[in-house]
């Protein structure tokens, strides 16, 4: 029977492209509320929040005129998860951000992003649960992965450009320097990564990011580790 302690909440635009999150949330114990413009939930009902991957944010959140092949402005959505984040990071909930959702956390703290990385072909392949390359970890971040790189699939045209208030710095591509992960240290546990975890879960070094996140919801909840 699920703890309803373990409720977190998934935000994301598509529908259609939710389920591979919902998947790997559940598989690690959670129970996963949908949050999105249209059925929009209370953060106050949740322990936890994923940030889910999709559209570019909107340049001007970052003072930025729009690249070329920066997608169309969905000003609605950014500024609705916009607020439900800064919201979670002010209750202290665990957050973990998803491809977009790692850029959003980073224009959240006033970064900036690269619109377009010069190494595009590399970085945007759809491959599903293929890796493409592999990232080099900070060693604050073995005890999520237990180790100290990861490979990691691939789907992204943009990056974190200049780390946001607060953020550090803790995965990178070896080979061109691309940020592939930041968080925020000093709080319980506020994660973004750029690839696509949620593909990845038979593969059990990155079945361990949710884990590791369910185990902070745990902790956040008050509730038995999972």
């Amino acid at each position: 029977m699920m703890d309803h302690q373990l409720r977190i909440a998934l935000s994301f635009k598509e529908a259609s492209r939710a389920e591979p999150y919902r998947n790997a949330l559940s598989k690690a114990g959670l129970e996963v509320l949908s949050f999105s413009p249209a059925h929009a939930g209370s953060i106050e009902d949740v322990r936890g929040l994923v940030l889910a991957g999709g559209h570019d944010v909107d340049p001007a959140l970052y003072g930025a005129a729009a690249h070329p092949e920066t997608d169309p402005p969905e000003r609605r959505h950014d500024d609705y998860e916009l607020a439900l984040l800064r919201a979670a990071i002010a209750r202290q909930l665990p957050v973990l951000a998803i491809c977009r959702g790692m850029q959003l956390l980073n224009v959240a703290r006033d970064g900036t992003l690269v619109q377009h990385l010069p190494g595009t072909f590399k970085h945007q392949q759809r491959t599903g649960a293929a890796p493409v390359h592999h990232v080099t970890l900070d060693k604050s971040w073995e005890p999520i992965f237990g180790s100290t790189w990861v490979e990691v699939n691939s789907r992204h045209h943009q990056a974190v450009d200049q780390p946001g208030r607060g953020l550090v710095v803790t995965a990178t591509d070896p080979d061109d320097g691309v940020i592939e992960g930041i968080a925020i240290p000093d709080a319980a546990f506020v994660v973004g990564v750029q690839w696509h975890p949620e593909d990845m879960v038979d593969d059990p070094v990155q079945m361990r990011l949710f884990e590791s996140f369910a185990d902070a919801v745990s902790r956040y909840a008050g509730a038995p580790a999972l």
